[in-house]
């Protein structure tokens, strides 16, 4: 009589570590992705200077990668699963042609070391998110209040161009993006825990998709963050 809940319990837990091996699978695509993009493109005095020499295309960039991102979080459950594979990657290609900058402006050996440390901070995390029994669902919330700040305190920094508060906005940035690295950590596995038996493959490609997206952002901004703060300028 007990091995049916058992039976039920490991196919449960084989479905969230499926889910969960395919979220991290994309995140770990997308990045490579982008790092390949950032280093070809640092290293192709053509494509940089038609990027960072035309402000008019640079921020056209800018602003294809938002709408990316802003599709994929608000469309995902109308669009193919191939839809939303597709433009993951190319937001993860245009994201690694516009931060190619980084191979300007700071020492190689920065940014291996920063990679380092920002992946070690972001497995710390997801693993805190994963395991703890706390829910983080209202600091999630704060969070994402402390993301909106960040965001306008950066315009604002643009025209007042302060050494100082960038440097204050870095920290902040560092330990808001701790944070949302294991909310979105815990919320990750809400979603594996909640699929169903039986479930489309599309559909969890979708969700998985989605999930990376989530990570991967985490990822990107945390390791900026601390370039900013360890990152040592050419």
């Amino acid at each position: 009589m007990e091995s049916i809940p058992i039976r039920q319990q490991t196919q449960v837990q084989v479905r969230v570590n499926e889910f969960v091996r395919s979220v991290y699978n994309w995140m770990a695509v997308g990045l490579g992705l982008t790092g390949l993009v950032a280093f070809y493109v640092a290293n192709s005095p053509s494509i940089r200077n038609l990027i960072f020499g035309n402000q008019l295309l640079f921020f056209g960039l800018i602003i294809a990668e938002l709408a990316l991102v802003f599709t994929i979080s608000a469309r995902i459950q109308k669009i193919q699963a191939a839809t939303a594979t597709g433009l993951f990657l190319l937001y993860s290609g245009l994201n690694g042609a516009t931060l190619s900058f980084i191979f300007l402006v700071y020492a190689r050996s920065t940014i291996t070391s920063t990679f380092f440390v920002c992946a070690a901070t972001f497995v710390a995390c997801s693993i805190y998110g994963w395991t703890t029994k706390r829910d983080l669902t209202s600091l999630g919330g704060f969070f994402m209040m402390g993301l909106i700040g960040i965001i306008i305190a950066s315009l604002v920094n643009m025209f007042i161009r302060s050494s100082a508060v960038s440097m204050i906005i870095s920290y902040i940035g560092v330990l808001v993006f701790i944070g949302l690295t294991a909310y979105d950590t815990q919320h990750l596995k809400t979603m594996a825990l909640s699929q169903p038996a039986g479930l489309e493959a599309g559909v969890i490609r979708k969700g998985a998709i989605l999930g990376a997206l989530k990570l991967y952002l985490d990822f990107i901004n945390l390791f900026l963050m601390l370039l900013r703060i360890l990152g040592n300028r050419e």
